[in-house]
């Protein structure tokens, strides 16, 4: 089962370091890792999908807790959430092929952020899975290039996420 962690930490070098490590030696393969500011400067936040059982899950949420450089922690596996992966998707796209390439990107809703002769940059944020989607469906055309975050992840409603019980203003 994969696992959503949201992790609060302190903006400074080497954190992602020793997150990443702890992980490591607790064996448990990363499959997404996002990490960015938050609109407090001092910290930042990493939304990390693992995959494993509960039982494992839970020593590593102890040890992550225990870090100094850990502020919050929250498992949103199982709490209502928006869950987003951001993709740039650049594909072959030819005059006769690019009105094909634009028609799906409209049902994904999606947008061509850019366009050159031979080729067009997609954009999309989404579910894990419409990306995947839209993955599978531009492969045909010739996929040039791609890069995705990762999964980010907020709870639903006026609670905070972030592990640290706070609401920052």
């Amino acid at each position: 089962m994969k696992h959503t962690l949201v992790a609060l930490v302190e903006n400074k070098p080497g954190v992602l370091m020793r997150v990443a490590g702890m992980f490591r030696r607790r064996n448990f393969n990363i499959e997404s890792l996002t990490v960015g500011h938050t609109e407090t400067p001092e910290l930042s936040r990493m939304t990390i999908v693992v995959e494993g059982q509960q039982s494992d899950l839970a020593q590593v949420e102890r040890n992550l807790g225990k870090m100094v450089d850990v502020v919050g922690l929250n498992d949103l596996t199982h709490q209502p959430i928006v869950a987003r992966d951001l993709a740039l998707i650049k594909v072959r796209a030819d005059g006769v092929r690019r009105s094909e390439i634009m028609q799906i990107v409209d049902i994904f809703h999606g947008k061509i952020v850019d366009v050159t002769h031979d080729a067009v940059i997609i954009e999309i944020a989404a579910t894990e899975q419409k990306v995947d989607s839209l993955v599978e469906l531009c492969k045909p055309f010739g996929i040039i290039e791609m890069v995705r975050t990762g999964r980010v992840a907020m709870l639903r409603g006026h609670q905070n996420g972030n592990g640290n019980g706070e609401e920052h203003e």
